[in-house]
């Protein structure tokens, strides 16, 4: 049986301030879903309250996974259980080598128990299948000796997290606008290692303004969010809709959210104006 993502009205807080308001989402595993929505609209708060960054404050609701309640559990543990964050802008860690990142990832991961300094996947193991996953995604194994992230071009930080995907094989793969900041090509290549790793085992969450990403990874369900909620929900014909007429059809079909969002904007510049 396929495992279950289940996200069941989530409110969440940032500095005391209501951001998402009863959020309501199920994934499975091997699903493709998008979700789409205006700048500010919480889709990047929901991304981080899933992983459990501790800025972001769960007032109410839950995430399971499988049953598992995740709200309780630390990021590195949401992690064991399959969960996994491409983030819109990866952080760069000089004097850290993309492989040795990725080893204890991986031994992490996969080995839930094991103690610090012990328990790594075997080296000759892990560079057997860091060189296959490497080669399949078309990436040339020298980019494993460099030190993460640090001068990578956006398009090499973006494939640097499909490289993490293809190892760590996560059941739920959340991408927080992968293509943010890519030109056309470097789409197309993050798009297709996305699609060459996508099947049965992992499900993607692709959280996207455009439909660049979603060319080649369709979605079976197109998820829309307005002022902290999830308003419509369709499959890909929606995402297309919304690429080519943008968000103007969804919020007169949803005024009462749509007015809500106004008065947000609002008080947003007011604030930033004291």
């Amino acid at each position: 049986m396929n495992s279950l993502l289940k996200i069941d009205n989530l409110h969440v807080s940032v500095n005391g301030k209501p951001i998402l308001k009863g959020v309501n989402l199920e994934v499975r595993q091997g699903e493709t879903h998008a979700l789409m929505g205006p700048n500010g609209s919480g889709k990047s708060t929901l991304a981080y309250a899933l992983m459990g960054h501790p800025r972001y404050e769960i007032t109410d609701g839950r995430i399971e996974i499988d049953g598992v309640d995740l709200v309780a559990l630390e990021p590195d543990a949401r992690a064991r259980l399959g969960l996994f964050l491409a983030f819109q802008y990866p952080v760069t860690i000089p004097g850290v080598k993309v492989a040795d990142f990725l080893r204890h990832a991986v031994s992490n991961v996969r080995n839930p128990d094991r103690k610090e300094g012990e328990g790594l996947i075997p080296m000759r193991e892990f560079r057997k299948e860091l060189k296959a996953r490497m080669e399949a995604l078309g990436m040339d194994v020298e980019f494993a000796r460099r030190y993460l992230n640090d001068g990578f071009s956006g398009g090499e930080k973006k494939r640097m997290e499909i490289l993490q995907l293809a190892m760590l094989r996560p059941k739920f793969a959340i991408l927080d606008e992968t293509d943010s900041g890519l030109d056309s090509d470097a789409v197309r290549v993050v798009s297709e290692g996305l699609a060459r790793l996508a099947g049965p085992e992992m499900a993607v969450v692709i959280i996207t303004h455009h439909e660049r990403l979603l060319e080649f990874n369709r979605p079976q369900s197109t998820h829309v969010m307005l002022a902290g909620r999830i308003v419509e929900n369709g499959d890909a014909t929606l995402a297309h809709e919304l690429h080519d007429q943008g968000y103007a059809g969804v919020r007169t079909r949803h005024p009462a959210i749509a007015a809500e969002e106004t008065v947000e904007k609002t008080e947003e510049a007011l604030v930033a104006k004291a």
